[in-house]
């Protein structure tokens, strides 16, 4: 039996930090195939939205649906910091029965840094291995919160075109950041658009 067709949608959803409201009256649907580009300053909400969307936090009010396996990309890459790279990722390779590791690693350019601890990668290397682990995973919806920070350029020109390729497979990806994405098609919302009135300035 062909497994269903990605989507993520929400409806009329608000989300909290402690007591402050960050957003309310958010709706949107994404279906296969669909890329969509959250943006918004530092604390407006956009790490909140993708944690409620992933399932960490439950909204404070409103609905997240969702068809599909679900990838995400944050801050934390889940790799053990004492291993060296090529067996960090070789345990989640094997946990997700991802394909192809070795391609993987040559893509995202991480060959030269096999047998490198973790601890001891750059801010950018770091963000490179996690996206390794997630293109193991080989989910249908990607959440990608800041998946440009830390990166260089050719870095960042590679992210882009791996949700490219990611959508064009007919998966979806949902990406917070402040910075550009070169992703055709893209749609985007300001998450700030959704602030209470009384607190659109802060």
């Amino acid at each position: 039996m062909q497994a269903p067709s990605p989507a993520l949608s929400v409806h009329d959803l608000a989300c909290r930090r402690g007591e402050r409201l960050l957003f309310r009256r958010l709706s949107f649907a994404l279906d296969a195939g669909a890329v969509c580009h959250v943006t918004g300053a530092n604390g407006a909400g956009k790490t909140t939205l993708i944690r409620a969307l992933a399932g960490l936090m439950t909204p404070y009010a409103g609905e997240v649906r969702r068809t599909g396996t679900l990838g995400l990309l944050d801050e934390r890459s889940g790799l053990d910091p004492d291993l060296p790279l090529r067996r960090a990722l070789a345990f989640w390779f094997a946990v997700d029965a991802g394909n192809a590791p070795q391609a993987i690693m040559a893509r995202l350019r991480l060959e030269p840094l096999a047998e490198v601890p973790v601890r001891y990668l750059s801010t950018g290397q770091k963000k490179r291995a996690a996206f390794a682990r997630l293109l193991g995973q080989a989910a249908q919806v990607w959440l990608l919160d800041e998946p440009l920070s830390g990166l260089d350029t050719a870095s960042q020109g590679l992210v882009s075109e791996l949700v490219r390729e990611h959508c064009a497979a007919g998966r979806i990806a949902l990406i917070a950041s402040h910075q550009p994405l070169d992703v055709p098609g893209m749609t985007r919302f300001a998450i700030e658009d959704y602030a209470p009135s009384d607190e659109a300035e802060a």
